[in-house]
């Protein structure tokens, strides 16, 4: 379980009164926010903290000063304090060897990870697939956490959580069972509905109807991440499918470009802030877009990647335990989806 580093606050013993400017109601609409520890505070910005408690900027950067100070946030650290802090870092594997090599070991947490790629390549099983990988047991690759799920697109499906746990090989899956404390054997139906349905109890779901519900959404879950930090299963996974569907519809055109930009920054500074105070790992889907450039020819557009995968075959839907493993479809060319990882 990931522990706060020496000399931060924590939620349960982090007295917001304490710091100046703050009384009953200010700390009581700061807590109702989500800005429950000194850290949370340390990490935010004025402006925030501002319309969040309704009161003057100056006062909102006097507390943020404040809480950095009681957190030891903001400050220099030596390069071992650095390193002992990147320690914490976990990794979440893919279960394909060649793609966890070209990521350095899998999906790191305290970072963002982007997979895109055009239309129907394949990006939402990827987040299916971590959804499920995030949940097992550590000397099996995964993180022993669940997972928040914001579906921009309509695009979770829990028949393919099904299908993704019951095409884990044997080993994998007798260690879930086990690490659980569910008895059973995973040749026995009712003891893999069990299962199924334990894996589909911590993902935790939510639609988002437009850009500004997204925002929302990423804020209540870096509530629903602070509320399960000590719990037996913390939140070790955002997906957010996808980061910019919303954004693209409702700013359209070089007027509103500006603005969909600000707005996109901060959503992802709010995602980033929940992977760096809780350890988690933060996975977006995205879709390439075509570029007209000065020979006239239309060529797609994703970000800057650092590796590739590429599905080489349909992924099977049967609900066989013995179905081919979503993941076990992908292959490393250069082609999409693509995956732009560790952005730490």
């Amino acid at each position: 379980m990931y522990e706060t580093e020496k000399g931060r606050g924590t939620m349960a013993d982090d007295d917001l009164e304490t710091l100046p400017g703050v009384g009953p109601a200010t700390a009581d609409k700061l807590i109702d926010a989500g800005y429950e520890s000194y850290q949370s505070i340390a990490v935010a910005s004025p402006g925030e903290l501002s319309n969040t408690a309704d009161i003057g900027s100056s006062t909102a950067a006097d507390i943020i000063n404040a809480a950095r100070d009681a957190a030891d946030v903001g400050g220099f650290e030596t390069g071992a304090t650095v390193l002992e802090r990147r320690e914490t870092i976990g990794k979440l594997s893919w279960q394909i060897d060649e793609v966890d090599d070209l990521l350095g070991g899998g999906i790191e947490t305290q970072s963002i990870t982007e997979v895109y790629g055009e239309f129907g390549a394949g990006k939402s099983q990827v987040t299916h697939q971590m959804a499920v990988n995030v949940q097992l047991p550590p000397e099996h690759g995964g993180l022993r956490g669940s997972c928040i799920f914001i579906d921009t697109e309509d695009t979770f499906r829990p028949e393919r959580i099904d299908d993704m746990v019951r095409g884990l090989d044997d080993e994998i899956l007798e260690a879930t069972l086990e690490d659980r404390g569910m008895e059973g054997s995973i040749d026995d139906d009712e003891t893999m509905e069990a299962l199924v349905g334990d894996f589909l109890d911590r993902i935790h779901v939510a639609k988002a109807f437009n850009s500004n519900h997204q925002i929302l959404l990423a804020e209540k879950a870096k509530e629903l991440a602070g509320e399960h930090e000590e719990s037996e299963w913390p939140v070790r996974m955002v997906c957010v499918d996808s980061l910019t569907a919303h954004f693209r519809a409702e700013y359209v055109g070089r007027g509103e470009l500006a603005e969909r930009q600000q707005k996109l920054n901060k959503h992802l500074h709010d995602l980033m802030r929940i992977g760096d105070l809780f350890n988690t790992s933060i996975l977006v889907t995205n879709q390439v877009a075509p570029t007209p450039i000065r020979t006239s020819a239309i060529q797609p557009s994703p970000s800057v990647a650092t590796s590739w995968v590429t599905p080489r075959r349909s992924v099977s839907t049967s609900a066989s335990r013995k179905a081919t493993n979503a993941s076990s479809g992908w292959s490393t060319r250069p082609t999409s989806p693509t995956v732009r990882a560790s952005c730490a």
